[in-house]
């Protein structure tokens, strides 16, 4: 691969690393650690279903899992706006910046994921869904959010391949 592709997953894993801190001293001051409350592992899973194709890697993980916390995240922050104490604001604050950075990661994901396609020359909408279902990827479900979606590259082909239901 080339050296950009190295260099935009270490910019990644270093906002991911800032996300975590941030994450982590929210949760000291209510009292909690990280890891206090039960998780999923789906993005370390499909890393590791995908460890032997780029491609699939490309298309599952920033573009399903990491584009999934695109949908979800204004979900939770209109839950936390509703508590509307002073800890559940300073989360949807946090939550912000996440959001804006993970669009960052969905769009590195993309451009990545298209230069593949491109090179290994892939529909890219055909190979998605034939590596979601080789490699057991989470159904895909509303809402979404189209705008994020859309400012991290996907096409209007991939967006009007979402599922309506």
């Amino acid at each position: 691969m080339p050296a950009q592709f190295y260099s935009d997953w270490l910019q990644v894993a270093r906002e991911e690393a800032k996300h975590f801190a941030l994450l982590q001293t929210h949760l000291q001051s209510l009292g909690y650690a990280y890891g206090d409350f039960s998780a999923h592992d789906g993005l370390w899973t499909m890393s590791e279903n995908t460890r032997h194709d780029v491609v699939a890697r490309m298309a599952l993980v920033p573009r399903t899992l990491e584009a999934r916390g695109l949908d979800a995240t204004p979900v939770i922050q209109a839950k936390l706006r509703r508590v509307a104490s002073v800890e559940a604001l300073a989360a949807v604050q946090i939550l912000d910046l996440i959001l804006q950075e993970e669009v960052g990661h969905v769009a590195i994901g993309n451009r990545w994921y298209h230069w593949l396609c491109q090179r290994d020359g892939l529909d890219p909408v055909q190979f998605y869904a034939q590596s979601a279902a080789q490699h057991g990827a989470p159904r895909l479900k509303p809402p979404f959010n189209i705008a994020a979606r859309r400012q991290a590259g996907f096409s209007e082909a991939e967006i009007q391949a979402l599922p309506q239901t």
